[in-house]
């Protein structure tokens, strides 16, 4: 992890998330960002390894730099670091691509190991968060539907992708071209209605590829 966008307006919590990514990755170029505007003007500035990305801005949502984000730099790992935990703004959130989703005001030692995680693959989930996503799949019903619409070769890219392989890796270990594996990544997708890897993660830890 060499470079990192925060987009926060407040200032303390700007400091705190700062100190908490140095720690966790040391070395990091911190960026800074307080608005939509400042945000949308930094993506220009070059490709970001991570962005943690506050929802509730000034002038907008941060939903908005997550999804331009996404479309300039698709490998930039995107966390939520808010305080609102409803199922609406995680469903939007993990639907726009984040990767991750943070709880502002846990203990320092919670949010540390929740970044520390993603040097693993493992997304950055507060407790609580991944608690309401899986009860909100449970809802959804029974996971055999799925297993059954997924082929086997793409079973066998959902669970190394939801260890947290990229797309490279998970074509250099079967054995097969990236472009395929892309290909394949894109079935998995639309067959589970799902857009992000994290939400890939959680179906499949569902499915027990993991």
């Amino acid at each position: 992890m060499e470079t990192l966008l925060i987009v926060e307006d407040v200032p303390e919590a700007l400091v705190w998330l700062s100190d908490l990514a140095q720690k966790a990755f040391p070395g990091v170029a911190v960026g800074t960002a307080r608005t939509v505007r400042e945000a949308a003007a930094r993506i220009g500035d070059g490709a970001w390894d991570m962005a943690l990305v506050d929802l509730g801005l000034p002038d907008g949502s941060g939903l908005d730099i997550i999804r331009r984000l996404k479309a300039v730099s698709p490998d930039t790992i995107c966390i939520v670091s808010t305080v609102m935990g409803d199922d609406a703004h995680i469903v939007a959130a993990l639907s726009a691509g984040a990767q991750g989703y943070i709880l502002k005001g846990q203990p320092e030692t919670v949010v540390h190991r929740q970044l520390l995680q993603l040097r693993h693959g493992i997304p950055a989930l507060s407790p609580a968060i991944a608690r309401r996503i899986m009860e909100h799949f449970q809802r959804t019903g029974p996971v055999d539907g799925e297993i059954q619409a997924l082929t086997t070769r793409e079973t066998d890219v959902l669970t190394m992708v939801s260890k947290g392989f990229r797309n490279a890796e998970v074509a250099q270990a079967l054995g097969l071209a990236e472009s395929t594996i892309a290909t394949h990544v894109k079935s998995i997708y639309r067959k589970l209605g799902i857009s992000s890897r994290a939400e890939a993660a959680l179906h499949a830890a569902r499915m027990g590829l993991t």
